[in-house]
């Protein structure tokens, strides 16, 4: 079998009086979508940031992320700054405040091509403007001198992935990329970060919060809820049937097309509650949002075990019955 791009093992981050991410695995093969998916402040982006090690000083990091056989939380700078840009790329929320603002878009897609590929200037130039032409910017060779402000913000984004991808990077991270777009941009962009990772043969993590993006776009799924993995499974999988309650909630309260292509019928439902701190976190964090929690569920944190064809971190899916788990999803 073959070992997987991307593993991670046991991944906590810790910022000042916070725990933002508790004890995190899950891994990445070569060429595959992997999308982590939850509510904003479950520690997304934190875990996105922590792969590149690029957290604030005074973040503490605990597990282990090996990417290619290569230890990243061991590796040395010098090896960091080669694995940055040119095997792993990363794609953030919003382009505005990504793109420096006096540099032209071309210098700044140029800039990495010089750095990690050795490239003369001129020959990054030419290089740059292919890359602007792939990511489908209109008129390329032109917009090469256009500064972020001169661009609308799908164009935006699109230099941001034309920079993520420059080097033929391995893995591309992408930190909601698509948050601040209408929804008619934010399809042409995911459609073009999915033809760009089958082109270029590269894997793709996708941090969001739309299951409809994850629906569509992902092969494999990690729900995260305030910190932990509650859910991993193949997307088909988790929407045929989800089986931990927050998974649950999150799928009922998504309009979806059903196999006959329109809207189903069924009233999408809110999740009770909301999302409460981790610190102090004695049991499951979303019991108190769980109409089945028990005791049980209140007293110590539940282990993300497998469970069939995924891997799920609660005792009332895994202990339950065939039939009354299959009835608990609702659907």
């Amino acid at each position: 079998m073959q070992e997987p791009l991307l593993d991670v093992r046991n991944l906590s981050v810790a910022f000042p009086g916070h725990l933002a991410v508790r004890d995190i695995s899950f891994r990445i093969n070569h060429g595959e979508t992997l999308a982590l998916v939850g509510e904003s402040g479950c520690g997304k982006s934190a875990t996105a940031f922590a792969l590149m090690r690029l957290l604030p000083h005074g973040t503490a990091i605990a597990g282990q992320v090996k990417f290619g056989g290569v230890d990243l939380f061991k590796a040395d700078a010098r090896s960091l700054r080669t694995i940055r840009g040119k095997r792993i790329g990363l794609i953030l929320q919003e382009p505005m405040t990504s793109l420096n603002p006096v540099l032209t878009i071309g210098q700044q897609i140029a800039e990495g091509l010089v750095r990690h590929e050795r490239l003369s200037w001129t020959r990054a130039r030419s290089r740059a403007v292919e890359l602007l032409d792939l990511v489908r910017i209109p008129d390329a060779a032109s917009r090469y001198d256009d500064y972020p402000h001169n661009m609308s913000g799908g164009m935006r984004q699109r230099v941001m992935i034309a920079m993520a991808v420059s080097c033929s990077p391995q893995l591309v991270i992408a930190d909601e990329p698509t948050t601040a777009l209408d929804v008619t941009l934010q399809s042409e962009v995911l459609e073009l970060l999915d033809s760009l990772r089958r082109q270029l043969h590269m894997a793709l993590l996708l941090i969001t919060h739309d299951l409809g993006v994850v629906a569509q776009w992902a092969d494999r799924v990690a729900v995260m809820y305030a910190g932990r993995i509650v859910e991993q499974a193949a997307a088909d999988a988790l929407f045929e049937r989800p089986t931990h309650p927050y998974s649950q909630g999150l799928v009922r309260a998504t309009l979806r097309l059903d196999n006959a292509s329109h809207y189903n019928n069924a009233r999408l439902r809110e999740i009770p509650g909301s999302i409460a701190s981790a610190a102090g976190e004695q049991g499951c964090a979303f019991a108190p949002r769980c109409a089945q929690a028990t005791k049980d569920c209140r007293r110590t944190p539940p282990a993300l075990m497998p469970y069939h064809d995924r891997l799920v971190a609660c005792r009332l899916a895994v202990d339950a019955p065939e039939e009354t788990s299959s009835a608990a999803v609702g659907r």
